[in-house]
């Protein structure tokens, strides 16, 4: 019989072998420094604003809340997901309605990822709901199918719209392929934080400290939507202070 511990050490394995693997051209392919750089630029870039940390950790606390197969099912497919999502923000392929949409979509991703979390959603269970007329394990089994399906839509979703928004802002002379490395390993460390988070949920104190952590996701969430809609300003070029080309002797008035 699996337990949650067992479901936990697959998933730190996979983890594990997932970075080993995406090291591995690291460590065969003489890197010179400027790959080097494009690494490191790529793992800080999903821990250089909190609309992508709230969003990443919250994956991880919302699929340990679920419980198996969300608790890997949902990490693994925001990082692959993700790493599409970054191929065409480096290919800067247009995104309808503008690219501003895309930093909707991450402020919108928080705020909902939070309010999974505030409510211990788990979507096979409110799935089933649709199939009540169905006999009991029939029912369990649609919901269980179309609830999985929706979240994992939904995550990768998110996860496509993060994804673009690292790549679109791979800064420039650097590697798009190390900086793609860098930027899933770091987000895989971050989905790995919130599942440790997440652990607590087996007891009812820290189901109930999940909750507020959801609550605070979602606020986070909301603030960045709002910070989004606001209308960009231009910024007024600086002008020059006047200099008065006089010669000497000349007085103010006529220096004017």
């Amino acid at each position: 019989m699996k337990t949650p511990a067992s479901g936990f050490r697959h998933l730190f394995w996979l983890f594990a072998s997932a970075f080993l693997l995406l090291s591995t051209p690291l460590a065969q392919a003489h890197i010179i420094a400027g790959e080097t750089v494009s690494f490191a630029a790529g793992f800080k870039h999903p821990w250089s604003g909190w609309d992508h940390i709230i969003a990443m950790v919250g994956v991880g606390i919302w699929g340990c809340q679920i419980g198996r197969p969300a608790i890997w099912m949902l990490p693994v497919t925001f990082p692959l997901v993700m790493a599409f999502g970054g191929f065409l923000g480096l290919c800067h392929v247009p995104v309808p309605g503008g690219e501003h949409n895309i930093e909707y979509g991450i402020a919108i991703s928080g705020f909902l990822l939070g309010l999974m979390v505030l409510g211990d959603v788990h979507p096979a269970r409110i799935a089933s709901l649709l199939f009540s007329k169905d006999d009991p394990a029939t029912g369990a089994r649609k919901g269980k199918t179309l609830g999985y399906t929706l979240a994992i839509l939904m995550v990768g979703l998110f996860g496509l719209c993060h994804g673009y928004a690292h790549g679109n802002e791979l800064p420039a002379n650097e590697s798009g392929l190390y900086y793609s490395i860098g930027f899933v390993i770091a987000t895989g460390t971050l989905h790995a934080c919130g599942i440790i988070f997440g652990l607590i949920h087996r007891w009812p104190a820290g189901q109930i400290v999940l909750r507020v952590a959801g609550a605070a996701i979602a606020c986070g969430g909301l603030f960045f939507l709002y910070q989004d809609m606001q209308p960009e300003v231009p910024e007024k070029a600086a002008l020059a202070p006047a200099t008065l080309h006089a010669a000497p002797g000349a007085t103010f008035a006529e220096a004017r």
